[in-house]
Formats: C-alpha cells, structure tokens, sequence
C-alpha cells in the first residue's frame, strides 16, 4: 500500500470513528413504546391523551425533559381486559410489542412472565425495600421468584357508593351502613318498594362487578389466602364456599332490585347511570372516587366496603389490593432505557404526582406522602381500612389469565341465569387444573 493510500485509509477510518462516536454520545433519539390499558394514563373522547389528567402522559414527557435522547411514546390499548391481553400475547411471540406494557398485577403479569425481564439484579435493594406489592407479581407468588414486573400504587378496593338522597325517600339511614351482604340487599328492596326505583346498578356485560363481589365474598369465606390457596390447588376452585358464592350472585341477578339491562350493559357505561341516579347502590372500586368526587361530592354519596355474607368466618375482610404493574418485555431493543424510565416512576416524588393526579389510591413508596390524599373518599376509605381485616388480594388478579378470561364470562352467565353456580365453579376447576398440568 503505498503512501498516499495508506494516509487516504488513515483519514477515512478517523472520520468514521469521530462519527461513530459522535453517533454514541449525541445519540439517535431512543423511542420508548408503552402499552398501558388506562391503568396510568387517561385519553380525551378523540382519543388523544389528556395531558391535563393522565399521569402516564406527564411523566414521559417530564422524563424526556430529563433524558433529551430518549422519547416515550403511550399507547392506549382500549378497555376490555381479555382482547388486550391477547393482543399483547399475539404481538408478543411476534416480539412486535412495547418496550414496556402497564397492566394488572397477579395473574395479568405471572401468564406473561416468559415475555418479561426479571427485575432481579436489575431493581436496586435500596428502591425494592422502599415499596409494598412485589408479592404480587413474582413468578409463582413465590418471595425469591423470578420478579416480572413492579406494582404501582397502595392497593384499591372493592367498595360501594350509595346515593344518600335515594336511600333517605325509602325511609332509610344513610349514615347506617349495611354490615352484611343480605342487609344490603334488604335495604334495596325496600327502596324498590318504597321509591319505584332500582336498589342498584350494575353494567356487568364482561362480568367485572361478578368478579368484584364474587372476588369479595370468597375472601369472607376462606380468608386472607383462598386465592393463591386456590391458583396452587390446595383449594379447589370448586369448594362449596365458592358454589355458596356464586348462588349469592345468581340470586342478586334474579332479584329484580338492580336495572333490567344490568346484565346487558358494558362497564363503560356504569358511572353514568349511577350519576343519572338509575340505582342507589353502585358496587364498583376505589378506582371511582375521583367521578363520585366530580359528580356528587361527599354530601351527596357515602362509601362503604363491600359488606360479607351473613356468618362468613371473616365478616370484616375487605378485597383488593395492587391494581397497576408496569414491565419490561425481554424482547426490547431498548432494555437499558426502559429501565431507566421505569426508576424514574419508582421515584417517591414521581408517585406522589400520581396519588395527586389520580386520587384513587395512595402510594406504594414508604416516602409517600400522606397530605396529597385530598379526596374525601379515599381519606374515608383509609379511616374504614384500619377496621378491615383481613385483607384479600381477589380471585381476578391472582389466577392464571385464562382462567380469569373464564371467570368473567361465568361471572356475566351467572347473573342472567345462563349457567349454574355449580357449572361455573366446576369449568374454572377444570380450567386451573389445567393451568396447574401446565406449569409442572
């Protein structure tokens, strides 16, 4: 090689690594994808995000701010719960998904574990000791599993609001709270009697309020443990208590004290009939509290916790639990900066911009700020949490997602009569034996 090629060589292999350097250190800008379900962010009717009031949205663009190269880009899936699941599956075994998916905790992670990146080694001690819920999306439930995820939030529960105004025409105390599941239904037959109007509304086509009450109830039968007792088999899904449940359920369908299209109505649709006042009671979750707080205020509504069968062996437990858990798929080409987004969140001060926004839950950090709970719902429920035990993490979020897909169509068969309470029990006990088979 003579001289003049030699320096030509020379030249050309320094431009190329100043510009591959140059490449490294200013960097193409990274684009971080997040599917999440509204669990974390919220969207305007045209669909684009509410920047006003979903925190998702806010903290990516104040992630941005802090990491230029790096842009994160939401994506709302929708809000039917099994069509996201299959659609992140589908994307998944393509490896076309996100880089990190917002979803339930429990069994909405543990199904997808082999998609996700276990957290171990890559989450600090430090930021894993400040938080509560990791139990609840380990591989197996097991304290030393693999960690698919990170929990977001306190927990919500399993309540009910009632309308004061519609409670006091049927001659009722509204400041008297039912303490079992038959008195609530009494007193919503007497305002059906004394009013014309419906004791409750329900919206139950996916079969989510099923899932609540059924979720509810069985805790107030089994206890603290009966659904990870159950995702074992060391209780079958088919105990009696679960039968018992479910009969609770069908009859509740066939009361006649809820709306006629309850069973026919999408979740979509509940808050809205319970603000046009079409029921007294409306059994949802703490997720609510920020529309009762818009709509009526605590003047107008009072909020109570899901109440137990009459002689349950626990008459005080209380259902619910880590609601939110955000993961890193393994498939990623941007692992590095999505965990890098993902302790960003786990910052206290990122959390309490979430209690704050959101109102719905407080957070999971031990620095959470506590003064940020300015909703009077979710303070009450705080007061009426001391009393509650003990606390169940519910049938939906623990078991395998195929056999929570099945829950919610028994759920909805139940209330309309279409199925059993002992033919629903005994296909999701065929259907987690399976699981079980699956997994050994």
């Amino acid at each position: 090689m003579n001289r003049l090629v030699r320096s030509f060589v020379v030249t050309m292999s320094a431009i190329l690594v100043l510009a591959l350097a140059s490449c490294s250190a200013g960097g193409g800008k990274v684009t971080l994808t997040v599917w999440d379900t509204g669990l974390l962010g919220k969207t305007l009717e045209d669909g684009k995000p509410d920047m006003a009031k979903s925190f998702l949205d806010q903290a990516a663009a104040d992630f941005t701010k802090e990491n230029p190269n790096i842009e994160v880009k939401v994506v709302q899936q929708g809000g039917d719960i099994t069509a996201n699941n299959a659609q992140f599956q589908a994307a998944s075994i393509a490896k076309t998904g996100p880089d990190l998916r917002v979803q339930y905790p429990g069994g909405g992670v543990l199904s997808y574990g082999s998609f996700f990146v276990d957290l171990n080694g890559k989450l600090d001690a430090t930021t894993i000791e400040s938080m509560t819920g990791w139990n609840t999306v380990r591989e197996g439930y097991k304290p030393d599993g693999k960690l698919w995820a990170m929990p977001y939030g306190a927990g919500l529960y399993f309540t009910v609001f009632e309308n004061r105004a519609m409670v006091s025409a049927a001659g009722l105390d509204p400041d008297k709270f039912p303490t079992t599941w038959e008195e609530m239904l009494a007193n919503g037959k007497t305002i059906k009697a004394k009013t014309g109007k419906n004791g409750f509304f329900v919206a139950d086509l996916e079969g989510y309020v099923g899932a609540w009450v059924v979720g509810g109830l069985l805790g107030g039968e089994l206890g603290e443990t009966v659904s990870t007792d159950m995702f074992n088999g060391t209780t079958a899904v088919n105990d009696a208590a679960m039968v018992k449940v479910y009969k609770a359920w069908a009859d509740f369908g066939a009361s006649g004290l809820t709306n006629p299209d309850g069973g026919t109505l999408t979740n979509g649709e509940s808050t809205a009939g319970f603000v046009q006042e079409k029921g007294a009671y409306y059994i949802v979750g703490s997720w609510e509290n920020g529309n009762m707080q818009d709509k009526f205020g605590p003047t107008k509504v009072s909020t109570f916790f899901l109440p137990m069968l009459a002689g349950a062996k626990n008459p005080t437990a209380v259902a619910g639990g880590p609601q939110v858990a955000v993961s890193i798929t393994n498939y990623s080409k941007h692992q590095d900066e999505a965990l890098l987004f993902l302790k960003y969140l786990a910052r206290p001060e990122v959390q309490d911009k979430y209690v704050a926004l959101n109102q719905t839950e407080s957070s999971n950090h031990i620095k959470g700020d506590p003064a940020l709970l300015t909703n009077s719902f979710l303070r009450t429920q705080a007061e009426q949490l001391k009393a509650m035990k003990p606390v169940v993490y519910p049938f939906d979020n623990v078991m395998p997602q195929p056999v929570i897909d099945l829950f919610y169509k028994m759920n909805a068969a139940v209330f309309l009569g279409k199925v059993t309470p002992q033919e629903a029990a005994d296909q999701l006990e065929a259907a987690n034996k399976a699981e079980i088979a699956n997994r050994k």
